[in-house]
């Protein structure tokens, strides 16, 4: 077992709450969400389980098997990366003080948004996003992982998320019938190939030096990726100044700001412009009880 410290404050809960993620295989929510475990891969080839709790300072994390030094420092990287443990937030906690709509956000430590533990894989899910319900994101990620995920040892129904050279192997017809993806198929198959083959290098934008504008166009620039998708990559990455508008974003921005009136996103994004590199994450976190 090891502890990760993270910058303060910090709550698992909001962590683990934050959006959809983690009702995702391969991560679980474990007591509802007092802690969550994951299946990952690691060393390359070993696949090992996960369990993360919360700490008044952090998390700790156990492993189902026995690591050596280099093996739970994989792990703290990544774990670090997905529950944004070295994200720091205050500037933006001085701006919600500020806002009878925002105060709730620094006593229950919000900001940090669950990530997987590659981009590789968030791309995947936040296409599997689009243009279905949120129970069929749930069916077809299920179905990749167990289709082509590695399976954790001696457990037959537990997996990691699927590694890009394994679904760069299969078709478009697999893709698109047995998986189920219907017209993403094509886009997540060319995704992985490209990946696999180093032709796009997805984990090189966790660190770039891009400015917002260039890293947006770098992802619109995936094949299945929209502005919508694009704009929640963009929050992924600790890019907050694009807005995940959707019909329902239209829908409460125009009944709490607009006295219900038809808008369209150009009147969202100009509501929200003034919390400049802020704007995604005030939006996201933004009380809408009363709408």
């Amino acid at each position: 077992m090891i502890e990760i410290t993270a910058k303060p404050p910090f709550s698992l809960y909001s962590v683990i709450s934050s959006h959809g993620w983690a009702r995702l295989a391969p991560i679980k929510i474990v007591e509802h969400p007092a802690a969550l475990t994951t299946i990952l891969r690691i060393r390359r080839e070993r696949i090992v389980r996960l369990q993360i709790e919360g700490t008044q300072n952090g998390v700790t994390v156990s492993c189902d098997q026995n690591l050596d030094s280099g093996g739970w420092k994989e792990i703290e990287t990544s774990v670090s990366w997905m529950l944004a443990l070295n994200d720091n937030f205050q500037d933006f906690y001085q701006l919600t003080n500020n806002e009878p709509r925002l105060k709730h956000v620094e006593d229950k430590a919000q900001g940090r948004l669950l990530r997987s533990p590659t981009l590789f894989e968030d791309v995947i899910k936040t296409i599997l996003t689009t243009n279905t319900s949120w129970a069929g994101t749930i069916r077809m990620n299920k179905s990749l992982v167990s289709q082509f995920g590695d399976p954790l040892p001696g457990v037959e129904d537990k997996f990691s998320f699927p590694q890009p050279g394994k679904i760069a192997l299969s078709s478009e017809e697999f893709l698109r019938e047995e998986t189920r993806l219907g017209y993403r198929a094509p886009y997540i198959l060319e995704l992985a190939r490209q990946v696999d083959s180093g032709i796009l290098e997805l984990e090189a934008l966790k660190t770039t030096e891009m400015t917002s504008k260039e890293l947006h166009k770098k992802l619109t620039s995936i094949k299945g990726v929209g502005e919508y998708a694009a704009a929640n990559l963009m929050m992924l990455l600790g890019h907050y100044d694009y807005l995940t508008i959707d019909s329902w974003a239209i829908k409460m921005v125009s009944q709490e700001f607009f006295d219900g009136e038809s808008i369209g996103p150009q009147d969202v994004k100009a509501v929200f412009e003034p919390w400049g590199k802020w704007k995604g994450l005030a939006y996201w976190l933004w009380d809408w009880s009363n709408v």
